[in-house]
Formats: structure tokens, C-alpha cells, sequence
């Protein structure tokens, strides 16, 4: 009879990795402060066109995350807070299966990525559009 114990942590290696960065990445953001010039450098597409990109004022999101404001990092960058949020989803769910010993592949069909593409289109036009200004970060 195989010992299912001992089988366990080999297949808790990926996602704790995985876990150990993204926990080790907020942890810098937050404690070196993207608010304060000079510590991370610009978003090349706002320095050279002055457009703000679907990525803009993620940095500052992931910091007033760490920071517990969580009303503060939607508006720095609402998408990156639904990014944050869906990681912990699908970071627990590839725990359980591995815990269960069942592969996990998340269904990536194109028409979810192509929405998922169109919805952060649509986020960026709106978000520099003039009536858009209560989206900038």
C-alpha cells in the first residue's frame, strides 16, 4: 500500500513556489512605497504618450492591497485587484488537486481570453477618455 503522506509534499512543490513568489513580490511592493518617485521606474507608454496602459497604477494597487486598503487599490487599478483575487482562486484550486492527486489545467478557451482581452481594451479607451479621469491612478 503506497503512503499517500509522503507523496503530498512533492506535489505541494509547484504551487508553494509559486506562492513563495507572488507572496515574496508583494512584499517588496509593499514595503517600498510605488507612490514615492524614484523607486520603480515609469510606464514607458504614459512617459512617451501620456495614455495610461491596463497596467498603470498596479504597483500602487498591489501596495494598498499589502496595506489593507483595499478601497484605495481599486482605484489605483480595478482590474489588478479582480487579477489578485482570481490568482487566490485558481492558486487554491491547483492546491486541492494537487493535495488530491489530480492535474490541474485551467480551461483557457479563446472566447474567455478574447473577452478577458476586450474587457481590459475597453478599461484602457475608458480610462483616457476625458470622463474617464475617475479611473486614472
Amino acid at each position: 500500500m503506497r503512503d499517500v503522506t509522503h507523496a503530498r509534499p512533492g506535489r505541494l512543490a509547484a504551487p508553494a513556489l509559486v506562492l513563495a513568489a507572488v507572496a515574496g513580490a508583494f512584499a517588496y511592493v509593499g514595503a517600498v512605497d510605488p507612490n514615492e518617485p524614484g523607486h520603480y521606474p515609469a510606464c514607458p507608454l504614459l512617459r512617451l504618450t501620456g495614455l495610461y496602459c491596463p497596467g498603470c497604477g498596479g504597483l500602487r494597487s498591489a501596495h494598498a492591497v499589502v496595506h489593507g486598503d483595499v478601497t484605495g487599490a481599486l482605484h489605483d487599478n480595478a482590474p489588478a485587484v479582480l487579477g489578485y483575487l482570481a490568482f487566490a482562486v485558481l492558486w487554491t484550486v491547483w492546491v486541492v488537486h494537487a493535495v488530491r492527486g489530480r492535474p490541474f489545467r485551467p480551461d483557457l478557451r479563446p472566447a474567455y481570453l478574447w473577452t478577458l482581452g476586450g474587457l481590459l481594451l475597453v478599461f484602457t479607451v475608458v480610462r483616457n477618455l476625458p470622463f474617464g479621469g475617475w479611473l486614472h491612478p
